[in-house]
């Protein structure tokens, strides 16, 4: 699914800026816990998805990777191992959900800055849910840099330019990232989340603008 016609087109910089903390909370052991108790052999490829997301490996829990064709948003079989997560996606978070899946950027990688322009994108709201992380995984859109919390829920302006790098290099960071359909409730919630929590880092700045000419993924 490319596109979702019918849906408009939400207003990213008006409505996130570059990342809000939402006002919800997650239980941080019990959703590691049971991403961590996973086969390890789901792990390991980009499951679908190209460019320069091709550097975190990748789960999905709902949908494919747009580049593998446009096909339906339907629950996958490795949602019904993972009890707490469909809990988060389906009840916690007021809203549709639409794809939702499991990235982890091994230790060192980074992921380069890009915009996904997919009209899909437009259209969806983007939350990151930390699962396994450390002080020295940023995200950094619009400009700005945002240290992301295990027990938190962010929403990421994904229409501006943004990058991902896990500078530790002993350790990946995880997080679960899954789009949603705007409704009144998540709407609100938006509303008054947690702005301004975004800093500038020079280290950080220098290191996702020194990555091969800002790749634009039009997918993710």
């Amino acid at each position: 699914m490319l596109d979702i016609p019918g849906q408009p087109i939400l207003d990213k910089r008006s409505l996130i800026g570059g990342c809000i903390r939402l006002p919800l909370r997650v239980d941080p052991e019990l959703l590691r816990s049971e991403v961590a108790a996973l086969p390890t052999t789901v792990w390991g490829s980009a499951a679908g998805r190209v460019g320069v997301h091709r550097q975190a490996e990748a789960l999905f829990l709902r949908g494919f990777a747009p580049a593998m064709g446009d096909l339906p948003v339907e629950d996958c079989p490795m949602l019904d191992q993972l009890p707490y997560v469909r809990y988060v996606v389906e009840q916690l978070v007021p809203a549709k959900p639409m794809r939702c899946l499991l990235a982890r950027l091994p230790a060192g990688l980074l992921i380069a800055p890009h915009i996904d322009r997919a009209p899909y994108f437009s259209k969806t709201l983007r939350l990151h849910v930390p699962v396994e992380t450390h002080d020295a995984a940023y995200m950094w859109s619009a400009g700005l840099c945002y240290s992301m919390k295990p027990g938190e829920v962010w929403v990421l302006n994904n229409s501006s330019m943004h990058a991902v790098w896990n500078a530790d290099g002993s350790r990946s960071r995880t997080h679960m990232i899954c789009d949603f359909l705007p409704s009144a409730e998540l709407l609100h919630l938006l509303s008054i989340g947690e702005r301004d929590l975004g800093i500038r880092r020079a280290d950080v700045d220098a290191r996702v603008t020194s990555a091969p000419a800002t790749e634009v993924a039009t997918a993710q």
